[in-house]
C-alpha cells in the first residue's frame, strides 16, 4: 500500500515538473525574436603580387616554395570587399584571416576569415566565415558560423566563385554570395 502511494506521489511530481518545463520553454520560445534572412553579393579583391599585396605567405615547409597549393603553406589575408567586381567599386569592407593549404595534393585549403563591414548599411558589423575550399571547383561553399552587430547570432553559408584571374599581375576577383539568418 505504501509503495502504491509513493508511486502516485512520484508520478504526480513528474507530471508537475513536466508541465512546468513545457510552460517555461514555450514562454522562452515565444519571447525570442524572429530571425531575419539576409542575402548579399560581394566581391573579394585578391592581390598576391605587386605594390598592393593583400595575401602573404607566413609559414610553410622548409626548403619548399610557399605557394597556395603547397601542403602546409599558411597565408594571412587582408582583402578589400567591394559591391561590384571592379577594384574601383564602392567598398563594403575587408576580409581578414588565414588560408592554410591543408590537403596533401594541394587541391584544397582551410579558409578562416572575418568580413568587417564599413559600408553605411552594415558598418561595424562582422561575419565569420570558415570552411574547406576546393581550389579547382567552380563554386565553393563555406560556412557562416557567427557574426556581430547587425549579424548577431548569424548562421548560414557563402558560395564563392572565381570571377576573374589575371595571372601575370597576380590579381583575382572572387564573388561571394552570402545567405545568413540573424537577429
Amino acid at each position: 500500500m505504501a509503495l502504491t502511494s509513493m508511486l502516485k506521489f512520484t508520478n504526480r511530481s513528474l507530471l508537475f515538473v513536466l508541465v512546468l518545463s513545457v510552460t517555461t520553454f514555450s514562454g522562452i520560445a515565444s519571447s525570442s525574436k524572429e530571425l531575419k534572412e539576409t542575402h548579399m553579393s560581394m566581391y573579394l579583391q585578391d592581390f598576391i603580387a605587386g605594390p598592393n599585396v593583400t595575401d602573404i605567405p607566413v609559414a610553410g615547409v622548409a626548403g619548399k616554395l610557399w605557394l597556395f597549393n603547397q601542403f602546409g603553406t599558411v597565408y594571412v589575408t587582408d582583402n578589400p570587399i567591394t559591391i561590384g567586381p571592379s577594384s574601383n567599386s564602392a567598398s563594403m569592407g575587408r576580409a581578414q584571416g588565414v588560408f592554410v593549404s591543408s590537403a596533401l595534393d594541394g587541391l584544397s585549403g582551410l579558409v578562416l576569415f572575418s568580413v568587417g563591414f564599413t559600408n553605411k548599411e552594415y558598418n561595424g558589423s562582422t561575419l565569420e566565415i570558415q570552411g574547406n575550399s576546393k581550389i579547382l571547383e567552380p563554386v565553393r561553399e563555406l560556412s557562416v558560423v557567427s557574426g556581430t552587430g547587425k549579424f548577431r547570432f548569424a548562421r548560414g553559408y557563402a558560395t564563392c566563385e572565381t570571377y576573374s584571374v589575371d595571372i601575370p599581375i597576380g590579381y583575382s576577383v572572387i564573388r561571394f554570395n552570402v545567405t545568413v539568418e540573424h537577429r
